[in-house]
Formats: C-alpha cells, structure tokens, sequence
C-alpha cells in the first residue's frame, strides 16, 4: 500500500509543479527609489514600466492575474531588506525588480536566493552580482560596472585621457565602479593618481573636487550616479575644472541626468548606455507609448530593463505553467533566447549577466539637437562579448561548478 501511495505521489508531483501558479496571482514587486536622487532614472518611471510588460503579457497566464506593486527603499539596506523579506513571507510577492543602489541589491539578492523566489536587478551596477555574490535566483539586466568601465573608460585612455582621479560614491557601487575602471586604465597604459569618496547625496561636493582639481590628473572619473553625478558635473563647472584643461568622465550617466543638466553643461560628456529610445525604430516605438504614461518623458536604460526583464520573465511563467519554483523561472529565463523592443535578441549567461551590445554615445551640442530628448549622437557600439566580463573571469560560484 505505502509503495502505490508513493508512486501514486511520483505521478503527481510533475502535474502540480507545472501548473502551479500561486494564489492565481502572479505579484511584481518594483523595488526603487521613489523619491530620492536615483528616482528620475528608476522611481514612478520603472513602475509604469512594469505595468506596460504585464499588459503586453495579456495581463493574465492562465487563469492567474498579473499585479505589480511597489515600495521606496530609500537607498539603505535594511529598508530594502525588510521590503524584500515582507514582500515574499507574507503579501506574496514571486519576483522583485529594479532595485538602484548596489548594497541594497547585494542584499535582496542573497534574500531571493532564501526564499527561493526571483530578482531581475535593472538598475543596481556592482558587477559582483554575477561574479563572487552571483545566484541561481539572480538575473543582472541592463548594464554593470564592467561595461562601463570598457566602453567609457576605455574610449577616454584611447583619446589621451591616461591619467585619473576618482570621484567615487562611497558604496558597493561607487567602489566597483572606481575597481573595475581602475583596471581598465592600468591595462591600456594609464596610470590612476589617486581618489576620493563621498558620502551618498551630498550636496556639497567642493572639498573632493578640490582634491581631484589638485592631483593635476587629466581625467576625473565620476563612480557615481543620479542625482549625485548631477551635482558633481554642476559643481566642477562651478570651479571651472573643464575649463582649467581637466576632463570629466561620467562612467554611469542617464538620460535623465542629461535632461537634468541640460545641453549646454553636459555638450561632449561621453556615456555609455545599453539603451537610448532613440536607436531605432522599436526602441521608437516603445518610448514613444511610454512618454505617454509619463508626460513626454522618455525611459532611461534602467527603465527599459525592467520592462525587458519583467516582459521575459512572464514569458517564463507561462512556459513553466508556474511560478512556485523561482531557480526553475531563472533557469526556463537562461534557456531563452531574449528579444524585446528594448534590447532587440539577446541571451543569459549562467552566471545570471544579461547580453546585449553597450553603446558609446556623445551628448550632443545645443545646435545640433532637432528636439526635446534628442540627446546622443553614437560614437560606437560595443557587442557584449566585449563589453561585458568573460563567464570564466568573475569567480561566480554557478560556472565553477560547471567545470
């Protein structure tokens, strides 16, 4: 009797895990910073972006509704951290996206892995998320501090910019960023003179910018984002740096930080970018229905990732006919080709790291702009297995037990 009991369970267990949506609800949790200095590149915006992904999904798999949610994590870890666990013990939530702000993503990521549920991190930089801290339960979407550093930072020693001073953010992100360029500079024959951190959004950034001002280095590197790259950009400008013979390197620089500063302060910043919703038609298209939603403003790449990666995972879900199993989700994710009007095709490696081509672009001068958010001009595009960190070179744990 114990034995047919147990096969007659065998039976079952494949029929139960293939069409178990739970609670007929599949929750998206946006997890962001709602009103603080990264709230204009991720914020209300990579909300809206979530809904439109869950809409082009059909709303539904199944018989099971799509919700999306969110919460301010308000950049500190342990508010993103309590979020995060509340979300998946008690409301329900299967998947949390977005997340700016690299040590809050460090640690809702080692939360997911527990849980067994899924984190799409759009926005979060450090490149530890697919190397020593990388997870099963982890995909990193639309860019990190690796592609950053060889896209901009190899194009700024490539035109004679082979000294450096950073300018850094004093967090997981800043400090992969400034590690990750160091690199970059050192390989290609520069030398870096030096650095400095600063807190998270300040708002006097006169003492590092005297700092870097005196190393006399002929690039300063800014490892930060939002609305502290913001602030640094306007202050030099203030102190005349670029006038005085230095140049800035913005390593991670929006497009919304760019509307911000507008094209008479931020003419010839060179940046780089995964996504610019005016590369080609479909990025046209898509930016166009969601400036609609958002009063003529166009999505920045942390926005249109968490578009991609939410659109990709429901294409997940409905292959699985479930959402129970967060490891299968990511593993049906990296067994399917990505293509999406965002990033066009592309694919995910088993340490969890998105591919996609970066792209160099220049901002453009305030004469040669034909419009409101015409912004860029491509210096060059960058495919993915040059801009992004070879599987075998990040140490992540998943690809070391593969050998």
């Amino acid at each position: 009797m114990n034995a047919r009991i147990a096969l007659l369970l065998a039976l079952a267990l494949p029929f139960s895990a293939s069409a178990d949506i739970t609670g007929k609800v599949i929750k998206i949790g946006v997890l962001n910073d709602q009103s603080g200095l990264y709230a204009d590149l991720a914020g209300p915006g990579s909300v809206v972006a979530a809904k439109m992904a869950a809409e082009d999904s059909g709303g539904k798999i199944g018989d099971a509704t799509i919700e999306v949610i969110f919460a301010d994590h308000q950049n500190k870890p342990d508010v993103g951290s309590n979020i995060a666990r509340q979300w998946y013990d008690v409301d329900g939530v299967d998947v949390i996206v977005d997340v700016p702000t690299s040590s809050v993503a460090l640690a809702v990521s080692q939360i997911t892995r527990e849980k067994n549920k899924v984190f799409l991190g759009s926005s979060p930089g450090t490149s530890d998320l697919t190397g020593k801290a990388c997870s099963p339960n982890t995909i990193h979407w639309t860019y990190d501090t690796y592609a950053l550093a060889h896209t901009t930072g190899s194009a700024v020693v490539q035109t004679g910019g082979d000294t450096w001073f950073f300018l850094t953010a004093d967090y997981a992100f800043g400090q992969a960023l400034e590690r990750d360029t160091s690199a970059v500079v050192a390989s290609s024959g520069g030398k870096v003179l030096g650095s400095v951190k600063h807190p998270l959004n300040t708002t006097d950034f006169s003492s590092f910018l005297l700092q870097a001002q005196s190393s006399k280095a002929k690039v300063i590197g800014l490892a930060n984002a939002g609305g502290d790259t913001i602030n640094s950009i306007k202050a030099a400008s203030e102190f005349g740096i670029v006038k005085g013979g230095q140049k800035l390197a913005g390593l991670l620089v929006f497009l919304s930080d760019i509307h911000a500063l507008g094209l008479p302060t931020a003419q010839g910043l060179l940046l780089s970018e995964s996504f610019y919703w005016d590369r080609d038609d479909k990025t046209r298209a898509f930016s166009k229905r969601y400036a609609q939603r958002m009063n003529g403003r166009m999505p920045t790449m942390a926005q249109g990732g968490v578009y991609s990666a939410v659109l990709h995972y429901l294409k997940a879900v409905k292959a699985l006919k479930s959402d129970s199993d967060g490891r299968a989700v990511v593993e049906q994710m990296k067994k399917t080709p990505t293509d999406d009007p965002v990033f066009g095709k592309g694919s995910i490696r088993q340490d969890g790291r998105k591919l996609h081509p970066m792209y160099l672009y220049e901002v453009k001068k305030p004469s040669e702009s034909k419009g409101p958010w015409d912004y860029y001009k491509l210096v060059k595009e960058v495919p993915p297995e040059q801009a992004f960190r070879p599987l075998d070179k990040g140490e992540c744990p998943l690809v070391t037990a593969q050998k």
